[in-house]
Parts: C-alpha cells; sequence; structure tokens
C-alpha cells in the first residue's frame, strides 16, 4: 500500500462527513475562534481603559481576611499614602486585601482600579473601584498587573497572592519585565518564607544570591511609599524605551 493509499477519504458533495467533521467538529472550531477573540477583546478594553494610570502600584493579598484584621486596615493605609502621593493603586477588585486596597485609594486622589475575576466562589466586586474591568481569563487579567505596575505591594494571602508574588518574581530575574520594587509588607507573615529561600533555595544553588535582593521586607505603611519613591528618584516613573519593549513582547 503507498503512503497516499494510507490518506482519509475524504467525504464529496452528498456523502456522509468522516467522523468528527460534521456540524459538531465545526461549531467547535467556531466556539475556539471566538473564544480567541473574547480573549482579544479583554486585552484591548483593559490596556485602552488602563493606559492613562500612570504611575501605579499594584496591591496583591487575602480575599478571605474581613475589615477588622490588622491585615486589611494596614491594606487601607498603605493605599492611602499610594493614593494621596499620587499613585494609582490596583488591586483584584475582590473583598479582603483587595477591598482595603480599594478602599484607601477612593478615598485618596489618585483612581482606585479593580481588575476583577469571574469565579465560582469567593469574588464579589467592592464598591470602592474609580475603574473597574472584569476579566473571564487569569492571564488576561495577571498580565495587566504587570502591564501597569510601577511597584508591587504584597500583603498577606495564600495560594493566588503566592501565585502572583512568583510571578512577579520570575518575570523580573529572567528580565522579562522591568526591575521594579516588590515590597512583601509584614516581617512577621512572610519571614518564614524569606528565610526558606535564603537557607534552600539560595544555600541549593536554585537562585543566586543576588536573586534576594529583589525582594523588600517592609512593616511600616510610610516606608513602603519611601523605597518606592527612592527606587525612582533618579529616573522618573517614566517608561524607559527598552522597558516598553520588554512589557510589549511580555
Amino acid at each position: 500500500m503507498s503512503a497516499k493509499d494510507k490518506l482519509p477519504n475524504i467525504a464529496g458533495p452528498g456523502s456522509a462527513a468522516p467522523p468528527g467533521q460534521g456540524m459538531t467538529g465545526t461549531s467547535g472550531t467556531a466556539r475556539e475562534a471566538w473564544r480567541i477573540f473574547g480573549i482579544m477583546s479583554e486585552f484591548v478594553e483593559a490596556t485602552d481603559r488602563l493606559n492613562a494610570v500612570r504611575p501605579a502600584v499594584s496591591i496583591f493579598g487575602s480575599a478571605r481576611i474581613g475589615p477588622d484584621s490588622p491585615h486589611y486596615l494596614l491594606t487601607e493605609t498603605i493605599a492611602r499614602l499610594l493614593s494621596d502621593a499620587g499613585f494609582g493603586v490596583i488591586s483584584g477588585g475582590g473583598p479582603g486585601v483587595m477591598e482595603a486596597a480599594n478602599k484607601g485609594a477612593y478615598a485618596g486622589k489618585s483612581p482606585s482600579v479593580g481588575l476583577n475575576i469571574q469565579l465560582p466562589m469567593e469574588q464579589k466586586s467592592n464598591p470602592y473601584q474609580d475603574i473597574s474591568q472584569t476579566f473571564r481569563h487569569f492571564f488576561a487579567r495577571k498580565y495587566m498587573f504587570v502591564r501597569f505596575a510601577s511597584a508591587y505591594v504584597v500583603m498577606p494571602g495564600g495560594f493566588g497572592t503566592l501565585d502572583e508574588l512568583l510571578e512577579a518574581l520570575t518575570l523580573i530575574q529572567t528580565n522579562k519585565s522591568p526591575r521594579i520594587p516588590l515590597i512583601l509588607v509584614g516581617s512577621a507573615f512572610w519571614g518564614g518564607l524569606i528565610d526558606w529561600f535564603r537557607t534552600r533555595l539560595v544555600a541549593e544553588g536554585t537562585i543566586s544570591p543576588e536573586d534576594m535582593d529583589l525582594i523588600q521586607l517592609i512593616d511600616e505603611p510610610q516606608a513602603v511609599v519611601a523605597a518606592i519613591f527612592k527606587h525612582y528618584e533618579r529616573r522618573g516613573f517614566e517608561r524607559l524605551p527598552e522597558e516598553h519593549e520588554l512589557l510589549l513582547n511580555l
């Protein structure tokens, strides 16, 4: 049998379509194509709405803490200081730390931005948002946190917070995104993780000792704002041409 004889028989006009090639296959392909357009629309709409919010700081943290938590109150204070200092504040738009960040910024002078995500649980938009953008896809939303941030402030949180933290660290470490301040707030909460980074990751050579310089551990709200200004004091907040190019190819 020749190679040509092994090709599948393609049904001609009036013939039954081969398995998987009928309406089900066609409609499935169409749905995938429309899904891609939906993803593109999330990128385009969010980029258009956030483009004027500069400089901005992305704040991450747990959705599960209440307004009476010290973490909530600390986040609200930091966000208010950042907003009054001229930074737009970007959060995930939900409850907990996200709400505290938006609430503090909403009371301040600069925009409060919520990048909401559609989830079956834990995500309900908070009311403290000057700009509210909703996403269906995590990766589109995560891109926006990176794309428009001049700094990251990471409050205590769970798996989602760790995911955002480690992704930001990886992008900066690999020079896929500009080096910006990455601040962990709360030495009592984050200290054990930082120690583990040093005693395990650095000690075993899985990261370089200088990679630890990518992280700052800070407790005081005013010190958070000061650390961000210190990073930019000699160059300003405008993106350098090479940084702009990095983000275009993120």
